[in-house]
């Protein structure tokens, strides 16, 4: 994992986390590696890790077990995928939307171009 400056360490930790239990590479249970492992593993300050994880607990993606660390929440994939969604339709889709409607689209019109362009990169 190579950090970008523009964006705080502790933030792109929690994001790379949040990808891999959205992809299923951390199931719910699992636990991630500590904060010292963190730390040596991408050559960080152990508090940076930490203010991560607590990010992570704050939402519920992430739980403490004292003495025993951070394991992933049992809800926390269905908990970011409907996050996603709500931040696709947000941020993505109803500025893709309005472009459409703006360009004189239906929406039969836009669904068809989404349909195709579905098939056609899969």
């Amino acid at each position: 994992m190579e950090f970008s400056s523009a964006v705080p360490i502790y933030v792109q930790l929690a994001e790379d986390l949040r990808r891999r239990i959205l992809s299923g590479e951390l199931g719910p249970g699992e636990k991630v590696m500590s904060t010292t492992e963190y730390a040596a593993t991408y050559r960080i300050n152990p508090a940076t890790a930490n203010k991560a994880f607590s990010l992570l607990v704050e939402e519920g993606i992430l739980e403490k077990r004292r003495g025993i660390g951070m394991f992933v929440t049992a809800g926390a994939q269905a908990a970011l995928r409907e996050r996603g969604r709500a931040t696709y339709l947000s941020d993505t889709l109803a500025p893709a939307l309005a472009a459409g409607r703006a360009l004189g689209l239906s929406p039969a019109e836009i669904s068809a171009l989404v349909s195709t362009y579905w098939e056609e990169n899969q």
